[in-house]
């Protein structure tokens, strides 16, 4: 695909990863998955190599970078078939806000971890009765004796939380002059008293699981937040902007990955007089329109990421939506149209394509709706009246 948008730096990070992820490949992940386990090699190498923290300060182990970058590795490493689901979540969302907001000491414990991947955390946002609406967050966090904080609430599909060792939790506290609720943002250990987690059954498999998560009067020190307690929303957005970029990336990877094996079974496949399918227009067309929409939306998640990495919150916030919006539908039309290509062999686990079909189809859900984003877009883009 082309980078002429890109320095060189990034084509040569962009090399580099596909090396690295092609070493893997899809057969790596999807063997993964099935047994339940988790891509620790994959994690561990791409850690020590930097990819993991490019986003980081460089004083805290990482590689001085942004959301481009970061965006970059895991593109890569999905368009190689093994994409990383953690890097949405610990380097891109827990990375960013205590890189933005945390403390020096929350810094220097958390980051240089985080940055080399032998630490990573889980964001528990999302509510049983709330999905991600921060404005109906439930879970609540209250001063205690000594200045300790106690959290109480639930969260739910929050991923990798047994493979994490503190999740960011998004609970609110009430503010003293007008007994409003506002987002705060806490660092729960995974071994807290009080801290639970259960397992979700989920159909889809995936070497990452979601949980449950139960705060019962969880006590926290009163440096488990992160940030000032009057920030609000500016904290929790710093947050998932990134979020919706990576998730941008998370799909233009799949999609990558299932255009690729598609192109490659279309132009050695022959059923009719010894020319390959990928000659004839019913093939070739709609690959070609998989790839157009593919790389559409990969340069909405560069200009995300760019304004994002220049400061422009509110910018971002506006380009970010409409990456992940752009990217997972891409994402969708491409994987189904790479099993359609390759017809049975595309539901065979030798060419790792039938799998991508309910992946990509979280896309289009996680970690916000495309409905959401369309809210988000006809009200804050085009000023149309809210409707929710």
């Amino acid at each position: 695909m082309s980078t002429v948008l890109e320095t060189e730096e990034h084509k040569a990070l962009r090399a580099a990863v596909a090396a690295l992820g092609t070493r893997y490949g899809r057969a790596y992940s999807t063997a993964l998955a099935r047994e339940g386990e988790h891509p620790r090699e994959l994690w561990a190498e791409a850690g020590k190599l930097g990819y993991l923290g490019v986003n980081l300060p460089e004083e805290y182990g990482g590689g001085g970078g942004g959301m481009a970058e970061l965006s970059i590795v895991l593109e890569e490493l999905g368009a190689a078939g093994s994409p990383l689901l953690m890097m949405v979540v610990s380097p891109a969302i827990c990375g960013t806000v205590i890189a933005r907001f945390g403390s020096e000491a929350q810094k220097r414990t958390w980051l240089p971890g985080l940055s080399d991947g032998t630490r990573s955390m889980s964001f528990g946002i999302t509510e049983p009765d709330a999905g991600s609406n921060a404005h109906r967050i439930t879970t609540t966090a209250r001063r205690a004796s000594g200045g300790d904080w106690i959290l109480t609430g639930r969260k739910v599909f929050i991923s990798g939380v047994d493979i994490s060792d503190a999740t960011l939790v998004v609970g609110r506290t009430e503010d003293a002059r007008s007994g409003k609720l506002k987002p705060c943002l806490f660092i729960v250990p995974r071994d807290a008293p009080g801290f639970e987690r259960t397992a979700i059954d989920m159909e889809l498999y995936a070497a990452e699981k979601q949980f449950e998560l139960v705060l019962d009067d969880v006590r926290l020190p009163a440096d488990a937040l992160v940030g000032e307690e009057d920030a609000g929303l500016l904290q929790l957005f710093a947050g998932l902007n990134p979020e919706r970029i990576m998730g941008a990336a998370f799909a233009i990877g799949m999609g990558r990955y299932a255009v690729g094996r598609a192109v490659d079974y279309a132009k050695t496949r022959t059923v009719w007089k010894g020319a390959p399918i990928g000659s004839h227009q019913a093939i070739a067309h709609p690959l070609a329109q998989a790839h157009i929409e593919l790389e559409l939306a990969r340069l909405m998640m560069q200009k995300a990421a760019r304004l994002y990495d220049d400061g422009d919150d509110t910018g971002a916030g506006e380009a970010a939506n409409m990456a992940k919006y752009a990217a997972a539908e891409a994402c969708v039309k491409a994987v189904d149209q790479a099993v359609h290509t390759l017809g049975g062999n595309g539901l065979t686990r030798e060419y790792g394509l039938a799998s991508l079909v309910t992946a990509a189809r979280v896309s289009r859900i996680a970690p916000v709706s495309r409905e959401m984003i369309l809210n988000y877009v006809s009200h804050q883009s085009l000023g149309l009246p809210k409707s929710y």
